[in-house]
């Protein structure tokens, strides 16, 4: 609910919102590039978006503390922009492998580096930089059939196709969880 507050145009509420370090580092990191968040009491934020197409390049790495979640979603959303983003994490998010998240995105045109996985043979961890797309080229349609049944994978997709010029399909090999598609269909 917060990267598509953040992303789209006015203003969001968000209620029963937790304030767990996850949430915290997706909210800093949406704050960095642009979106204003602003604490209502405990439980709820007011999200005035950037847009789809404003986010501006942030002055410094992303930290996504240990949330994979924070980093693999906005590793979707970074690989549309026209700016190169830094994500980083603490020791734990470093070593978590990444290629699950960045081949497909890199099959769509998106520009995505990282450090070579240490036990993993051609995977990548964190930090990744993301971006820029080159001079005039743009996110393309994508028809990605997962080997493993990923949220998380699954929806850095999705929010990448959200960029993208034409189609996205995604299939998995059984129905992970279903909270973006649900959020895209509200929206």
């Amino acid at each position: 609910a917060l990267l598509f507050a953040s992303l789209c145009e006015g203003e969001s509420t968000i209620l029963s919102f937790s304030h767990g370090e996850d949430n915290v580092s997706t909210a800093n990191a949406m704050r960095a590039m642009g979106a204003m968040i602003e604490d209502v009491d405990k439980t709820t934020l007011k999200v005035k978006g950037t847009g789809l197409f404003g986010l501006r390049a942030p002055s410094a790495p992303l930290d996504c503390g240990n949330s994979g979640t924070t980093m693999r979603l906005l590793t979707g959303i970074l690989a549309a922009q026209t700016f190169r983003s830094t994500l980083i994490g603490d020791a734990s998010l470093t070593r978590r492998p990444m290629m699950r998240v960045v081949a497909p995105l890199r099959a769509r045109g998106a520009v995505i580096e990282g450090t070579p996985h240490p036990k993993k043979e051609g995977d990548l961890t964190p930090p990744l930089v993301v971006g820029p797309l080159p001079n005039g080229k743009e996110l393309t349609e994508l028809e990605y059939t997962s080997p493993v049944s990923s949220a998380q994978v699954k929806s850095a997709i999705l929010l990448s196709g959200l960029y993208a010029h034409g189609t996205t399909w995604f299939r998995e090999p059984t129905l992970s969880r279903d909270h973006t598609e649900r959020m895209m269909h509200a929206l």
